[in-house]
């Protein structure tokens, strides 16, 4: 990396900080950074090394959010007591009320939802001003092609980083990305349903992504690039079910990683549950992206904690674009990611294209 194109920064060693630290230790040296930055060519990417913080937490609430947050809590409580004591009639139009004390309530709770993960923070680093509340959708995102969105493509960023349970696993992520990425990626791909592919087109929730896992597996297969194994039963791959593991997309174990893999060098995958990198460090930690970096994948996604399932980037999105050969890592998870300023963190060399060997050869020869 040139010489222009290094920040150091000064930070905590932890895992997470303040939103006061993150503005002033990590987000305003990096827009100094851009402010003085003279190089012949535009930075598209952030790559946050081995030691940044993960998590940024949200900004404490105002007076005036905490007085509502108190006022619906006590009529909450007021409520429950007097439906308790209320005949059958007057009974039934508190229980409406309670019903709708408890939406708004849930509504407060998302709406102080402000905390992110630093990457995906980062990753509006040149946007000016924009909400902390929940999420920003990203304009990148295939998924909104067409769409009018608050933000534009150009206050936008790629962000990775290269981390994990200790610095010699980061050697290791480079180191096997760089020798993958000149012969190219080579074993299984496994993609693990939790039911059968249904026939018609699914548009949201739990079977929107299910579906996606299938449709992966079949952009895979029908690539021709990998074999694949799919598993479409309620259970989840166990120990021995996946040799040579070089791609994989699966669900749901929270916090709770099975070492049912061989990875080969160079493999890609992600497991969609909450919470699976919120920790890249606690020892004794079983959180599927530590897990995966341990065992010898290069390279992994997951949130810093609950995300809600439609902000993970989409599996079908995400490995037909790495299996085309001409996206880095860095540019499929652009494409995939429906949202910014909110848990999802990348972790890889943002530049690895595990297929782009086979990508040239196929050109040369004409396919």
């Amino acid at each position: 990396v040139p010489e222009n194109k290094l920040l150091q920064i000064w930070v905590t060693d932890g895992e997470s900080c303040s939103r006061q630290e993150y503005d002033k230790k990590i987000a305003s040296p990096v827009r100094e950074f851009f402010k003085n930055y003279e190089g012949e060519k535009t930075i598209r990417c952030l790559l946050l090394f081995y030691g940044v913080p993960l998590k940024v937490a949200g900004p404490g609430d105002r007076q005036e959010e905490k007085g509502a947050m108190s006022r619906l809590k006590a009529r909450r409580r007021e409520l429950k007591k007097s439906i308790a004591d209320s005949e059958k009639t007057e009974r039934e139009v508190l229980e409406k009320e309670l019903a709708a004390v408890r939406k708004a309530l849930k509504k407060e709770k998302l709406r102080r939802n402000r905390s992110s993960s630093v990457d995906s923070e980062l990753a509006l680093i040149l946007a000016e001003e924009y909400p902390l509340s929940m999420w920003i959708k990203n304009p990148y995102f295939i998924g909104y092609r067409g769409k009018k969105l608050a933000l534009s493509k150009d206050e936008v960023l790629m962000v990775s980083r290269l981390d994990g349970p200790d610095s010699d696993t980061v050697k290791r992520l480079i180191d096997d990305s760089l020798e993958i990425e000149k012969k190219g990626l080579d074993g299984t791909a496994y993609f693990d349903a939790r039911w059968p592919e249904p026939k018609k087109r699914k548009r949201s929730g739990y079977a929107f992504y299910d579906q996606s896992i299938h449709r992966a597996a079949r952009k895979v297969e029908d690539s021709g690039r990998l074999p694949v194994t799919k598993n479409e039963k309620g259970a989840l791959f166990q120990p021995g079910d996946c040799p040579d593991a070089a791609l994989y997309c699966g669900w749901y174990r929270l916090a709770h990683y099975v070492d049912a893999f061989e990875w080969v060098k160079g493999a890609v995958g992600y497991h969609i549950a909450s919470q699976e990198c919120q920790t890249l460090r606690r020892k004794n930690s079983r959180v599927w992206c530590k897990r995966m970096l341990e065992e010898g994948v290069s390279a992994t996604l997951g949130p810093v904690e609950e995300p809600f399932l439609q902000s993970f980037p989409v599996p079908e999105i995400f490995f037909a674009y790495l299996l085309d050969g001409d996206f880095s890592l860095a540019e499929c998870y652009l494409l995939a990611n429906p949202f910014w300023s909110w848990k999802m963190v990348l972790v890889g060399d943002p530049l690895y294209r595990p297929f782009a060997v086979r990508n040239s050869s196929n050109e040369k020869t004409g396919h």
